[in-house]
């Protein structure tokens, strides 16, 4: 699957309509942005299941500001609607493979849970 340009326009759509997203948050002047992208899109090839978008953050500043996006290149993964991580910096395809299948092979559920647990406890605090 190609990788998708998302905008203001189409994230809400693509991440609400597709179970596994993964987004890259860069900017064209950005060195490492640049030298991560021929891995991000080799990945992308080999996972067909998997949605990869990247976000321009000069062209879509309100994304970035609204996901906090401090520096790039910033990877974040959503699984179920649900953002299961997010972390700035490049990372090596062997880097990148594994986060993709431990990602892929987390517990939705026990992760609702989780985060169930937790609003539970902040309500009580």
């Amino acid at each position: 699957m190609a990788v998708v340009e998302l905008t203001k326009e189409n994230f809400e759509s693509t991440v609400t309509e597709n179970d596994f997203v993964i987004i890259d948050f860069w900017a064209p002047w950005c060195g490492p942005c640049r030298s991560f992208a021929p891995t991000y899109e080799s990945v992308s090839e080999d996972n067909p299941n998997i949605v990869f978008g990247k976000v321009n953050t000069e062209d879509e500043q309100e994304l970035a500001m609204h996901f906090q996006v401090r520096s790039i290149p910033t990877l974040m993964i959503f699984r179920e609607n649900i953002i299961i991580f997010s972390q700035p910096g490049a990372l090596p395809e062997s880097a990148f493979r594994e986060l993709l299948s431990k990602a892929s092979e987390l517990d939705m559920n026990e992760v609702r849970a989780q985060i169930e647990a937790e609003q539970q406890n902040g309500q009580n605090a």
